[in-house]
């Protein structure tokens, strides 16, 4: 059965409601759905902070204009309301708190206060470690890691992988991020910066390969799957001199340095497995005049690790 609603324009009331609940329909089906509620912005909202400078304006009272510091305690002085907390406000609320205290005071009836921020002394991200322009930068609005760390001219070669970001309201818990993953990655952890926030580019290890090699170096260990033989292999490989049977590996994981033997010509042959390398490791490869390790001891070996690091510095 089909049920019709067929009814001139001009009746209404009861004779409508009784069609529409034949048909099925309810009332509340008939109107218009309501437009969805717009989502809250995620920009992290500037507020006025210690040290900022601010425009207190009165709309129709220009003597009323003042340019004033926020102090120390986070307050400022006006004209007739004496000191007024501003510190941790937008500027939204510092002039409605303004307004209500000028119209409690009597001072002005419903007056119009517009609050602007000259100068935002605190609203700077500091960008410290392994970037190119280590600094404090003025980046307000919305703003992300990979921005901060573009604007300090990107990471050095010597830079690592992984970021520490203090944020201003948990300094108690810094957030580690990690940047060495694919692009997809590298997005999800391109996290959003706040005012004040501290970030910090880590340091890449460095393994050491010094010894009868033909290019004794320091290398910056972004591979961290990196090997013995690789890092051999970026050192122009070993001298023809050298004694491949003797070789060693300094690990200096711990207090104590920690020599760990390096059978480089059974490892060349694949009959030993690759030595993964830490950072701060250092390969030596003796000559073939010292024999079974021997007459060139810990300490120079170390000595000479330290000379390589030097000249990586430069």
């Amino acid at each position: 059965m089909t049920c019709r609603a067929d009814y001139s324009p001009k009746r209404a009331g009861k004779f409508v409601v009784m069609v529409l609940l034949l048909c099925g329909i309810t009332l509340a089906q008939t109107q218009p759905a309501a437009p969805a509620a717009p989502e809250e912005s995620k920009t992290p909202k500037l507020v006025i902070g210690r040290g900022d400078l601010i425009e207190v304006s009165v709309f129709g009272a220009s003597d009323f204009d003042k340019q004033v510091r926020v102090n120390d305690e986070g307050e400022i002085a006006l004209p007739f309301i004496s000191t007024l907390t501003v510190a941790g406000l937008t500027t939204t609320q510092a002039e409605d708190q303004i307004a209500q205290r000028l119209s409690a005071g009597g001072f002005f009836n419903n007056p119009r206060v517009s609050v602007f921020v000259k100068d935002y002394a605190t609203q700077g991200i500091s960008v410290l470690g392994e970037v190119q322009k280590p600094g404090i930068y003025p980046m307000l609005g919305s703003r992300t890691l990979l921005d901060a760390v573009s604007v300090a001219g990107g990471m050095t070669p010597k830079a690592g992988r992984t970021v520490t970001i203090t944020h201003r309201n948990h300094l108690d818990s810094p957030e580690t991020v990690n940047l060495s993953g694919s692009g997809a990655e590298e997005a999800r952890n391109n996290v959003q910066l706040e005012p004040g926030d501290i970030v910090v580019v880590s340091k890449a290890g460095i393994v050491y390969v010094v010894g009868a090699v033909r290019q004794p170096t320091g290398i910056v260990l972004e591979n961290p799957s990196l090997t013995v033989l690789q890092a051999i292999a970026m050192a122009q490989g070993t001298e023809p001199t050298a004694s491949l049977n003797h070789a060693k590996l300094i690990r200096r994981s711990s207090n104590q340095p920690t020599e760990i033997p390096l059978p480089l010509k059974r490892i060349l042959d694949g009959k030993s497995p690759d030595v993964k390398v830490q950072a701060d490791d250092i390969i030596f490869v003796p000559g073939s005049a010292a024999k079974a390790a021997g007459r060139r001891g810990l300490d120079a070996i170390l000595q000479a690790a330290t000379g390589v690091s030097m000249m990586a510095r430069f």
